[in-house]
């Protein structure tokens, strides 16, 4: 555990970019500590919460709204939202003036008392991360489920006590500005292409999403996918015990099925049972996966195999995650809007399985969309297309031979024109394949409009 001399941020001067949940909540935290706060935010005052205003120009925070303070240099750190990038110019001229440059997660980590558990990987970290907390709580462990999933880890940091557990869902944009962040188990839970319109090349992401167990030392535990490759291979050089996780393998340390049946695999040498992967309520293998991760973490986290077995079968899933949401005249609607990248909406086609009506598109973040038509294999009858890159998959459509697309100019227009063509038996599936951000706030808001829509269709 790092223990940050509290007293060192009284009346340093902190920079914090980015006023979204973490940026607000590490304001927060600093005020709190007493240091000297300012907030930079690309957006325009007008669309600032008059609300939240109010307070931090009443805590005498400065505020500068699409535009820059005068001089970074005055700063003794900087502290990032997880969307902002720490590759812009401002930012590296204040590190080279000797700011800290610093993310949200890195601070919580910094002041906490707690015991962390760091999920990452490109699909499945929410899942994962709250199926985990459900273990945890139910273990009787006092606990905190935080992080990427929606709650900043420094809005529970400063409040917990030694014997509080936080499970953190950690994004490679946090992972990107941490230096002491050391948790006691960590977890990759698969890489594929995401976010390389910030990264650039997988290279950087799998060096980026690393960071995760890079100050961990032999006491810790990295579970990590043994199934891809790509994701197992990052662990050759990690100082932690390496738990491996496998669906398709039975393996000789680690968790895996055994047939049917979710095991692990102890230092002993020891079989555990668990559960069947049929007692799951979550559907598809990307669960079966996320369920033997989160086995694992919380086993080795100590936790009884008796409640790890009873969550793993009492647990429903999150929201916006091939959430059902209904059924009408025998057509049943699916909610995936968290499916943000081609390879979560091919996991989401292979769960649901056949007779699928897809609904795409968004902001594509850059991604080439030909393998989420490769994976169609007679699953889907038809492709209703909108937002901004809406076009460039069906262009990847075109060029694959599949003809049966149309274009709607928003969601409700979605919605109702795959009612009218789906008949008994089929399942409309919100599965975009892309970011929100071209037509909503964010992914939720765009999965809470679908759910609406389908509602509507009831009446």
């Amino acid at each position: 555990m790092y223990n940050m001399n509290l007293e060192n941020i009284k009346d340093r001067r902190v920079l914090i970019v980015g006023m979204g949940k973490s940026g607000v909540a590490a304001a927060q935290a600093m005020l709190k500590l007493g240091a000297n706060v300012t907030i930079q935010d690309s957006k325009e005052r007008e669309k600032t919460d008059a609300q939240l205003l109010n307070f931090l120009e009443g805590k005498n925070v400065k505020c500068y709204f699409h535009q820059l303070p005068e001089h970074v240099a005055d700063f003794d750190m900087i502290i990032l939202s997880p969307g902002v990038n720490p590759e812009l110019d401002f930012i590296r001229e204040a590190e080279a003036d000797g700011a800290e440059i610093v993310g949200e997660l890195e601070i919580a980590y910094r002041v906490a008392r707690g015991t962390f558990v760091a999920i990452t990987g490109t699909n499945g970290k929410t899942t994962t991360t709250t199926l985990v907390g459900e273990i945890f709580k139910n273990a009787g462990r006092k606990t905190h489920v935080v992080g990427n999933i929606g709650v900043a880890v420094i809005s529970k940091a400063l409040d917990a006590d030694e014997d509080d557990w936080l499970i953190t869902e950690t994004s490679s944009f946090q992972l990107q500005t941490i230096k002491y962040f050391k948790p006691e188990i960590s977890a990759i839970l698969n890489l594929t292409p995401d976010h390389l319109n910030r990264h650039h090349t997988m290279e950087a992401y799998g060096e980026t999403k690393a960071r995760i167990f890079e100050n961990q030392d032999s006491s810790g535990y990295c579970v990590v996918n043994y199934d891809d490759k790509l994701c197992y291979g990052l662990t050759e050089n990690c100082k932690a015990k390496v738990v491996p996780f496998s669906r398709l393998e039975e393996l000789d340390f680690g968790a895996f099925l055994r047939g049917d049946m979710l095991v692990i695999k102890n230092e002993a040498g020891e079989l555990v049972e668990l559960c069947s992967r049929n007692d799951l309520k979550i559907i598809g293998d990307h669960n079966v996966e996320n369920a033997l991760a989160a086995a694992a973490i919380c086993y080795f986290a100590g936790i009884d195999k008796d409640v790890i077995a009873k969550t793993l079968t009492e647990f429903g899933g999150v929201e916006h995650r091939i959430e059902y949401s209904g059924e009408i005249n025998g057509i049943k609607f699916y909610n995936d809007s968290k499916g943000t990248n081609v390879d979560a909406a091919v996991i989401a086609l292979k769960a649901i399985k056949k007779n699928i009506i897809l609904i795409a598109g968004g902001d594509g973040k850059g991604q080439s969309f030909d393998q989420l038509i490769d994976n169609f294999g007679g699953r889907v009858k038809h492709m209703l297309l909108l937002g901004r890159d809406g076009e460039l998959i069906a262009e990847a459509a075109d060029r694959k031979g599949f003809k049966a697309y149309s274009f709607a100019k928003d969601m409700p227009e979605c919605v109702s024109k795959a009612f009218e063509m789906a008949r008994p038996g089929d399942t409309v599936l919100l599965s975009p394949a892309c970011a929100s951000w071209d037509m909503y706030d964010n992914f939720e808001q765009r999965g809470d409009h679908f759910k609406e829509c389908v509602a509507r269709l009831g009446f």
